[in-house]
């Protein structure tokens, strides 16, 4: 326990904290947050902050064991996740529901809330990344800041809504679906050329 925490590092948290960030983009998901609550009503920010945490933790101990068991390879996990991002953001950008599933705000705040938009397959292979190159302890630790400001931002989705009014909001799912459309096809090629 004592060498868990003998690994502390201030510049490795800082820098995997950053590199969970961008990849989670909660700010950036505000959109769909939002539209989410459009569909179900409510969204439960603790339950979807809790099972993120559980998910992330899960897979950062666990997570090639695990989708090794199942015979699937990292490659193929990110593929997936980003055809999931990619209709997604066709929704964003068309105006258009493709995920006709009869969610109510309990399901709506794991699927696609906590998991895929939150703990999914981007900030997964972030995870196994990271690892790679980091000790364990700044990389939970870096879970638990992002968790913190995951949170936060569900928290005061209403307060946002409220600032930036409809027509802001409209403007932001767009331009946001855009990028999210973006980072599916960025997830999609580099890992699609992995798998043949």
């Amino acid at each position: 326990m004592g060498t868990f925490f003998y690994a502390f590092d201030w510049v490795e948290l800082f820098k995997a904290t950053m590199v969970l960030f961008a990849v989670v983009d909660i700010v950036g998901s505000i959109p769909l947050i939002i539209k989410l609550k459009e569909q179900v009503g409510e969204i439960h920010p603790i339950r979807v902050s809790l099972v993120s945490l559980l998910i992330m933790i899960s897979f950062l101990i666990l997570g090639e064991s695990i989708l090794n068991l199942f015979g699937v390879n990292v490659e193929s996990f990110a593929v997936a996740g980003a055809l999931i991002l990619f209709f997604m953001s066709l929704e964003m950008i068309l105006g258009v529901r493709l995920f006709r599933d009869d969610v109510s705000g309990k399901t709506a705040s794991i699927v696609p809330l906590a998991f895929p938009i939150i703990a999914g397959a981007g900030s997964m292979t972030s995870i196994i990344s990271l690892r790679a190159e980091y000790a364990e302890v700044n990389i939970i630790i870096a879970i638990l800041i992002n968790i913190i400001i995951v949170f936060i931002v569900l928290k005061l989705t209403r307060v946002i809504e409220k600032v930036m009014g409809e027509g802001g909001i409209a403007i932001l799912k767009k331009v946001f679906g855009i990028i999210l459309l973006a980072i599916a096809i960025k997830l999609f090629s580099t890992n699609v050329k992995e798998l043949f």
